[in-house]
């Protein structure tokens, strides 16, 4: 009977492992209340020019997949007509469309129109994000749906528009998302090489590979590639030469040829996969600004609208001429308040679609090479962090020249090279300004009058600096700890003492602004607050745990130090009523 029994059970369980899968696909969309039916393809796909039509209308071998196994410099190739799908962290996937559609191919106002297409006929809104600069490419974004995360393989979208219909099938040959925690994101040219921006290569803090390991490949797509030493490999960063002049003629054949770059690891035999493209040093970006400025700022921004025109007012009267924001995929109408700043205002500040999530040293070393046409120095700071020195305290208005008071008097050569005579004290070429950190002072929500007057309560010790750095001493490895870059050798870093300036940080604000920082750490290295890893860090909030909830007594934490110099000072510079009184509204106050 136990034989019997045994082999009842065994015919049970083989029926079920038969049946099961075939009873999931005919019942799928009862088990999914994601997946939505549209009507199947009535036309043929070349009847119209149309978004799905233009993206999607491809041979079968034309549909190349990058991957970590890719062990051929064919392989690299991806023609004009293939857009790529990169599988982000939180299951977002950032689509990027195909070269050459035109911003009016899509209809941007109606951000809700738009749709990711997943293998499984499930959807999902994908949101206009912006455009990369140096491919003008466009890009979405889309959550990938609960009923399409257990699928393998995991195959890319299809972007479509709710009035169009797409193929009922995406072929066996149809290709993967490409993972974003090993790709090729980004380049940018200098008149001697080109920068390439690299996931998942170098991926400890302080532990890079040899520049020996690698070479550069350059692809056009058409049957001919290029490969150039590797010179340069710290963090994401890694420098190479531009093909030869001979070389780059027959990249750029016809004129307009799409050239992709990416990295060989020569012990492998691999290239890692890529969505960056070259320009050659012929055919530099063009710059839509051509002014020169003594000092600029850069920072990395998400959402930080209602916090800009503070930050570019006040330091635009001290002295920095040029604001530089990297956005990492804000969705607050950031563009709207820059416009307001540009146009309405005059100030002069640009915004680099950066949309590569946890890149913050990668769009630091990006910008030390993309500034240098336009500024000298470059201060690296947040939107939450106002640079003031006790010495100004007694001025009756801002000047220009303040911020520049804090910056070395002598000019520096930018030739000077390790082997020249050297001054009896190196030359500075960096400036470092210790912090002062300011806690929810009280407040429950953003304060009207801004950061400068809500926030006055701070830690007594000082914690970290913030940096402003002359950008033509930077080393050629581009090597940088978020605010403070690695110099050439025959520079110093200066530390400016309390009393010549500091950096009021207002980091710890009230509880609703604070959690929303809680899963944007930008930086590569920096350990995300909801992961239980080095407890003890300086990056942590002390109180705070892993979890967005807010610790008892947050609203007096941190409160040691009354401090509401800033905010007197502000208000005496700053004020739209001559009387000045702590009522009145601030230039920043809508």
């Amino acid at each position: 009977m136990r034989r019997k029994s045994r082999a009842t059970l065994l015919s049970f369980f083989t029926t079920l492992l038969i049946f099961t899968p075939i009873f999931l696909y005919i019942f799928r969309d009862t088990f999914s209340g994601e997946t939505i039916h549209l009507p199947p393809t009535t036309t043929p796909l070349s009847s119209s020019n149309n978004l799905v039509h233009l993206s999607y209308l491809i041979e079968e071998e034309d549909l190349l997949h990058l991957n970590s196994s890719s062990s051929s410099i064919s392989q690299v190739s991806i023609k004009d007509s293939l857009p790529d799908s990169i599988l982000l962290p939180d299951w977002e996937v950032l689509y990027i469309t195909k070269e050459s559609l035109s911003l009016n191919t899509f209809d941007i106002d109606d951000h809700h129109q738009y749709m990711c297409v997943f293998q499984n006929n499930a959807t999902s809104v994908a949101e206009f994000t912006g455009s990369l600069r140096n491919s003008k490419r466009f890009t979405f974004k889309c959550d990938v749906p609960v009923s399409v995360r257990r699928l393998r393989p995991l195959l890319s979208p299809i972007l479509t528009n709710l009035n169009e219909t797409w193929p009922e099938t995406m072929g066996s040959n149809w290709p993967e998302m490409l993972r974003w925690n090993y790709l090729a994101y980004e380049s940018l040219p200098t008149e001697n090489d080109v920068v390439l921006f690299v996931k998942g290569v170098n991926n400890r803090q302080g532990v890079n590979r040899s520049p020996e390991e690698f070479n550069c490949v350059f692809d056009n797509g058409v049957n001919y590639s290029v490969k150039t030493i590797v010179t340069s490999s710290s963090q994401e960063v890694f420098r190479c030469y531009h093909p030869n002049n001979t070389e780059n003629s027959r990249l750029f054949l016809n004129g307009d040829e799409k050239v992709r770059v990416s990295l060989e690891i020569k012990e492998k035999q691999t290239i890692v996969p890529t969505v960056a493209y070259y320009t050659s040093n012929k055919k530099q970006i063009e710059r839509e600004d051509t002014t020169y400025s003594q000092l600029c700022a850069c920072t990395m921004v998400h959402n930080v609208g209602k916090f800009l025109k503070e930050w570019i007012v006040y330091h635009s009267k001290l002295g920095v001429g040029k604001f530089i924001l990297y956005d990492n995929d804000s969705d607050d109408d950031l563009g709207k308040v820059v416009q307001e700043l540009v146009l309405d205002e005059e100030y002069n500040v640009e915004i680099v679609n950066w949309p590569w999530p946890k890149t913050q040293e990668a769009g630091f070393s990006h910008s030390a090479i993309y500034a240098k046409g336009s500024c000298k120095w470059m201060m690296y700071m947040d939107v939450d962090e106002f640079v003031f020195s006790p010495s100004w305290l007694n001025a009756t208005a801002p000047s220009s020249d303040m911020l520049l008071s804090l910056l070395p008097k002598t000019e520096i050569s930018s030739s000077l090279s390790p082997s020249a005579s050297l001054p009896p004290s190196l030359p500075i070429g960096q400036i470092y300004i210790k912090c002062l950190e300011f806690g929810p002072s009280n407040q429950q929500s953003h304060p009207i009058a801004g950061v400068t007057q809500g926030y006055t309560c701070r830690r007594r010790i000082e914690n970290r600096h913030k940096s402003i750095v002359l950008l033509d001493v930077i080393d050629h490895s581009l090597q940088n700890a978020i605010h403070h870059f690695r110099l050439k050798d025959g520079y110093r870093v200066k530390t400016l003492r309390l009393n010549e300036g500091v950096v009021n940080h207002y980091k710890y604000q009230a509880w609703s602004e604070f959690k929303a920082k809680f899963r944007r750490r930008v930086s590569a290295y920096v350990v995300d607050w909801n992961q239980k890893m080095n407890p003890m860090s300086n990056d942590r909030t002390p109180g705070l745990g892993y979890e967005p909830i807010e610790p008892e007594g947050w609203a007096n934490k941190f409160c040691e130090v009354n401090d509401s110099r800033l905010k007197e000072l502000t208000q005496r510079w700053f004020s739209l009523d001559s009387s000045a009184t702590s009522g009145s509204k601030l230039a920043w106050q809508d």
